[in-house]
């Protein structure tokens, strides 16, 4: 059973209408003012994925051409794209870290401190 956006011609008001056969004899009606004047629109779908599918997609070097390995901005967009593709929650840390490189607030060692401003392996402070 479809859902189809329609909009109306008299109060101009957006409506999605729950179509219950294709074989439908009546009209639609505007929910809000009742009127038949009801121009059907273009509506929005989801394709799903499968997992191998999604990551050939991650993996595909066309992804990759605006990716500067030099530019901590650049791979900042590159990780929240990639984190979105991937579709699971990668934490509030990986979230953090992400932020500060796209505000230009991390350098080299808190790259090698795991990005949370911990000490690193390579600390004098073992």
């Amino acid at each position: 059973m479809p859902i189809y956006d329609y909009r109306c011609g008299q109060c101009g008001r957006r409506a999605s209408i729950l179509v219950r056969t294709f074989t439908a004899t009546t009209a639609p009606t505007c929910p809000s003012c009742a009127s038949p004047d009801l121009r059907k629109l273009v509506s929005r779908f989801a394709v799903m994925k499968s997992e191998e599918s999604r990551l050939e997609t991650m993996g595909d070097p066309a992804n990759l051409g605006d990716l500067d390995e030099q530019d901590p901005r650049s791979v900042a967009r590159w990780a929240r794209r990639m984190g979105k593709e991937v579709g699971e929650d990668l934490g509030p840390e990986f979230d953090e870290m992400v932020d500060r490189m796209e505000a230009g607030d991390l350098n080299e060692d808190d790259l090698a401190a795991g990005g949370d401003g911990s000490l690193g392996a390579d600390s004098d402070w073992d």
